[in-house]
């Protein structure tokens, strides 16, 4: 309408331009992944790995840690929990940019859909980071991003279409209702 043909105006007006998101593919080859079984969140010894597991090991996996435990000029090494298993292939899309809600949903959707058809992955995951400085809230606190601005949540969905949600605030911040 008239009020979006004026807002359009304001930004070009203003040399302000709409970014689209930035997408990456890459495939990771040989990776140790957990082995996670849907109805055990504590996990198994020797059976399956817990969700605190799996989170920490997937930011490994996100951020390009090795995973192989050996020592070099830093002080620590990480190894994936056990039990695990090798996978030959692994595919990593990250989308960076500000995404919508309702983009979210129907990703998620979509990696639902891809169980709709015989496939050897038993898992798959949707994590989503929200920008540090983002508004968001919960309750009456206000986003404590000055102690870090941690908000993200990622969907673990498994082969059956049953899933965790797991999610991280700041120290400051509220957890979701």
């Amino acid at each position: 309408g008239a009020e979006g043909s004026t807002l359009m105006s304001y930004f070009s007006k203003n040399q302000i331009q709409a970014l689209k998101p930035k997408v990456t593919f890459s495939t990771l080859r040989d990776l140790q992944c957990p082995v996670l079984q849907s109805n055990e969140l504590q996990g198994k010894p020797e059976e399956s790995c817990s969700t605190e597991e799996l989170f920490e090991w997937l930011g490994a996996v996100l951020n390009q840690v090795s995973l192989d435990n050996k020592s070099s000029s830093f002080l620590s090494t990480y190894c994936c929990p056990q039990p695990n298993t090798m996978v030959e292939k692994a595919f990593l899309c990250t989308i960076t940019g500000f995404i919508i809600p309702e983009k979210i949903i129907q990703l998620l959707e979509q990696l639902c859909c891809y169980f709709g058809e015989p496939k050897l992955a038993y898992w798959l995951t949707l994590t989503v980071h929200g920008f540090a400085d983002s508004p968001v809230s919960w309750r009456e606190s206000e986003h404590g991003f000055h102690k870090g601005g941690e908000n993200l949540y990622n969907f673990v969905i498994f082969r059956n279409l049953d899933y965790w949600l797991q999610m991280a605030v700041g120290t400051n911040d509220d957890c979701p209702p």
